[in-house]
């Protein structure tokens, strides 16, 4: 009797670290990995970051997503990191190497003069676009001159090697997975370009 008294002393507060850990991860936070050179140079491919699923998604967050559910090419269990440009009902345009987001110009402090210009065109054919002209010329369908309702737009800050919202279309609210946030040991540019610029739309 003391055998199991004993047992049971140690394996249930086990079960019981386990089962909250199981709930913070599925219902508030948890760490994942950046795969990949598409958020350079903000985040690096192998960094880790955490994934806040009650976040608000707004104008410029960074967020994960399911890409199975919105690129064709793309395997079950693989997530992007992409940054959303478009939320529902917004008009996206890009002209002259700039961006605009329902007529207004998006300042993309967050990225460098080349990849607000040369990286966002969509080769020669696409040098200036609008939803309607980029979802003809990349045959993703949706002709809609605005982001549908329940959906994103989104881009890799990398934008000259990015594979994003540019090329197969708008992510699903239901895909997303929760807003990404550098934690406290990541560099202070990384943190002011990921966690800081939703105030600059």
């Amino acid at each position: 009797m003391k055998t199991i008294k004993s047992i049971l002393s140690w394996v249930v507060p086990i079960l019981i670290g386990l089962a909250i850990a199981l709930l913070v991860r599925s219902f508030l936070f948890e760490i994942v990995r950046v795969d990949g050179t598409s958020m350079e140079p903000n985040l690096v491919n192998n960094e880790r970051v955490f994934v806040f699923k009650q976040d608000k998604i707004k104008h410029l967050s960074v967020i994960v997503f399911d890409a199975y559910g919105a690129d064709p090419q793309a395997t079950p269990g693989t997530e992007y990191v992409k940054r959303v440009i478009g939320m529902p009902g917004d008009k996206i345009s890009y002209k002259d190497g700039n961006l605009y987001v329902n007529n207004k110009l998006i300042p993309q402090k967050f990225i460098s003069s080349y990849e607000r210009k040369t990286g966002t065109e969509i080769g020669a054919e696409a040098t200036n676009w609008n939803l309607a002209s980029v979802a003809k010329a990349r045959g993703w369908g949706n002709k809609s001159e605005t982001v549908p309702a329940g959906e994103y737009f989104v881009l890799g800050d990398h934008r000259s090697v990015s594979n994003d919202s540019r090329y197969w279309g708008f992510v699903k609210k239901s895909e997303v997975m929760g807003v990404v946030k550098v934690p406290f040991w990541g560099s202070t540019t990384a943190k002011k370009n990921v966690n800081d610029r939703t105030g600059d739309y």
